[in-house]
């Protein structure tokens, strides 16, 4: 179950210090690069990760956690939401029990919210999520079976007419109405995005950090952040059989000051309050 592009896989030890071993990295698919190209090769340059190699696998996220409890190799899982995580507990304690309360931010790696990505200047003239459900729009947004993103997504506009005052029943009106203006449903965020700049549909729900790294490549297109959205946090965790200490300084790494300020330059909410630039990421 791995990203269009393969598994990647660096080996830039070094024999100096460092407890060594190999970690594989199983996550799902918006951070892969986060990973391959600033987190793995910043954490290879610390004491502790002096000789320790990484192979990547990225995703859509209930794939990759079904992976893993199939038998996939894991060290260190990062999925899009806590029932992926969730899956590996109940499948032979894979992930222990209690990943919940494991370091400062109790196993949440990052944050983010659902943003809506429309087409330059918002012909449409979006603005919120009910928009979405009212306007003659053509939406894309991932495949629920496959992707977290796609759940988060749905819980955005759930919880949005929740918060309104509208009945549950009602709000599920609204999932349904958001799924019948769904002109596509690709199996990642990743590949949703994609969809969207090949020129589908007229809005994209997903990660704002998807939609700042697409508007940072050249990208033509342009995000809201709905007055009232959902908050995204995806679950991180050690598995009971990864290399040990060095699955631990990596986690402990990817927690540390400079692991959450490589997460905010690449548009991911920062778990620590501190880092949090409120014009960057508005409440």
């Amino acid at each position: 179950s791995e990203s269009s592009g393969g598994s990647a896989t660096s080996e830039n030890a070094s024999d100096a210090g460092g407890s060594g071993g190999k970690l594989d990295v199983v996550g799902y698919s918006t951070p892969e690069s986060v990973y391959a190209e600033s987190l793995e090769p910043a954490f290879e340059k610390t004491p502790e990760g002096a000789g320790v190699s990484f192979s990547n696998s990225f995703g859509a996220s209930g794939d990759q956690s079904r992976a893993v409890a199939a038998g996939q190799p894991a060290s260190v899982v990062h999925f899009a939401q806590a029932g992926d995580m969730e899956r590996l507990v109940e499948e032979g304690e894979i992930v222990a029990k209690d990943w919940e309360k494991v370091g400062p931010y109790k196993g949440i790696a990052q944050n983010s919210v659902v943003v809506i990505s429309v087409r330059p200047g918002n012909p449409e003239g979006i603005k919120s999520l009910d928009d979405v459900l009212s306007k003659d729009v053509d939406v894309v947004t991932p495949n629920p079976f496959s992707s977290g993103a796609a759940r988060w997504n749905i819980m955005a506009v759930y919880g949005t007419l929740i918060n309104e005052g509208k009945s549950p029943e009602q709000a599920l009106e609204g999932v349904k109405t958001l799924l019948e203006k769904t002109v596509a449903q690709p199996g990642s965020a990743r590949d949703a995005l994609a969809t969207f700049t090949q020129g589908e549909g007229d809005v994209l729900l997903g990660y704002e950090n998807e939609a700042i790294k697409a508007i940072n490549e050249g990208e033509d297109i342009e995000y809201i952040v709905p007055p009232s959205t959902i908050l995204i946090e995806t679950p991180i965790a050690v598995t009971k059989d990864a290399p040990e200490p060095a699955a631990e300084d990596f986690l402990k790494f990817i927690w540390s000051k400079e692991g959450q300020e490589i997460w905010a330059e690449q548009g991911y909410r920062p778990v620590d309050p501190s880092l949090v630039d409120p014009k960057q990421f508005p409440t």
